[in-house]
């Protein structure tokens, strides 16, 4: 067994497996002796790496202690539900590192390895009755798809109003979620506009509870996505999640394995599924004519009522992507027809439908999608309208089967 702490390893193993993957570390603001001590040794083979992660994993299962025997004395609670979680992260791990050695992997394999649910493809049909729901709002005449582009793309925000309607945004849904909620003292964001990468938005937590919150200008940003993309990033989404654990778990409860955010694991599902609900729970089910009163001062197109049944139909729409993956890693059909098939049946130019494609052809995002099209359903349905249950996901180290009805970790 090794002398250090299986919270310590897995760190490491963390850090090590970065090495390998640009971007698979998403965060890290642990102990800085440890970044330095990976960063300085050779790298470890992805052999190397998944053998690491069996024996951890090993010994959790053999109930080892995770701070170790010479544990110090403000080490974190060593708790079923800690060691739960820390067991369904290695997991995950272990699996990248599997797909990092060549190993063949079945996708949907692979999302349920990583992210703790088995994905699942939409049915036709419920996508078709999402677009007959559109087909009657929706202006114009010809076919939908034309004019669902059409009117979506009215709604692109001008590019010298995109920054103040992010403040302004953001400035309230902060007051709701401190209101709600409660933010630590010193928390801090500051946005900046990217281009060239396969995601509309992202959140860096850099520690010290400050995020850089980065949006993807390469596509005009449209006003009816807006709000959502800052609540997703910000607040009540990954900043506050990131953020109230740093103080919460790191600060008060010594969790240092919460300073390391990893692509490929489960909490990864839980925090874009949360993510993706915060709009919905500070401001409610439909915020549309909330959201007008700031676009309305900025002169940003912003159609409140036609967009309310275009929110209901996105969320079948989102499930277009689930299929287009399945299409891409386990059909192997071609990347061309499936942006074609992405752009029809999810009912987007084709640039926007391209877009997504490169997002799922990333070796390190191809997986990832599912985070979003099953873990907003999975937050949604256990939070059930109840504030006091998402205060639970922004706060505490829960994992995918804990959501799940009559689980014993969800009541």
């Amino acid at each position: 067994m090794s002398e250090a702490s299986l919270i310590a390893r897995y760190l490491e193993l963390g850090l090590r497996v970065g090495r390998h993957i640009d971007g698979y570390v998403d965060s890290y603001y642990g102990p800085v002796e440890i970044a330095r001590r990976v960063a300085a040794e050779p790298k470890f083979s992805p052999e190397a790496l998944r053998a690491d992660a069996r024996a951890i994993l090993g010994e959790i299962d053999a109930g080892s202690p995770l701070e170790g025997a010479l544990a110090r004395i403000d080490a974190g609670p060593d708790t079923p539900e800690r060691r739960r979680y820390l067991r369904s992260q290695l997991v995950g791990i272990e699996m990248t590192t599997r797909v990092l050695a060549g190993e063949e992997v079945g996708y949907a394999d692979e999302v349920e390895a990583c992210y703790g649910v088995r994905p699942k493809r939409v049915p036709e049909e419920r996508i078709l009755e999402a677009h007959r729901n559109l087909d009657l709002v929706i202006p114009g005449s010809g076919p939908l798809r034309d004019r669902l582009v059409a009117w979506r793309e009215a709604q692109a925000v001008d590019p010298g109003m995109l920054a103040p309607a992010v403040s302004s945004l953001c400035d309230d849904l902060r007051e709701r979620t401190a209101s709600m909620f409660g933010l630590p003292e010193g928390e801090h964001i500051t946005f900046e506009y990217v281009t060239d990468q396969p995601w509309s938005g992202f959140n860096y937590y850099l520690g010290d509870l400050e995020s850089r919150v980065a949006i993807n200008i390469d596509l005009p940003v449209l006003s009816i996505s807006l709000a959502r993309l800052v609540a997703h990033e910000a607040y009540p989404g990954h900043h506050t999640e990131h953020s109230r654990k740093e103080v919460g778990l790191v600060q008060a409860r010594h969790h240092l394995e919460e300073s390391i955010a990893l692509v490929g694991t489960p909490s990864c599902l839980i925090a874009e599924g949360l993510a993706d609900l915060g709009l919905d729970v500070v401001m409610g089910i439909h915020p549309e004519a909330l959201i007008a009163e700031h676009f309305r001062p900025l002169g940003i197109n912003y159609d409140a009522e036609v967009i309310a049944v275009v929110a209901e139909a996105g969320d079948v729409l989102s499930g277009v992507r689930a299929n287009a993956a399945f299409r891409l890693h386990e059909d192997h059909a071609d990347p061309e027809t499936v942006i074609d098939e992405l752009a029809h049946f999810g009912l987007q130019s084709r640039a926007r439908a391209a877009k997504s494609i490169e997002f799922l052809l990333n070796p390190t995002w191809r997986a990832y999608t599912s985070c979003y099209v099953e873990g907003l359903p999975l937050c949604r349905d256990y939070v059930a309208g109840d504030p006091r249950r998402f205060e639970r996901l922004i706060t505490e180290q829960v994992i995918p089967a804990d959501l799940v009805p009559n689980s014993p970790a969800s009541t």
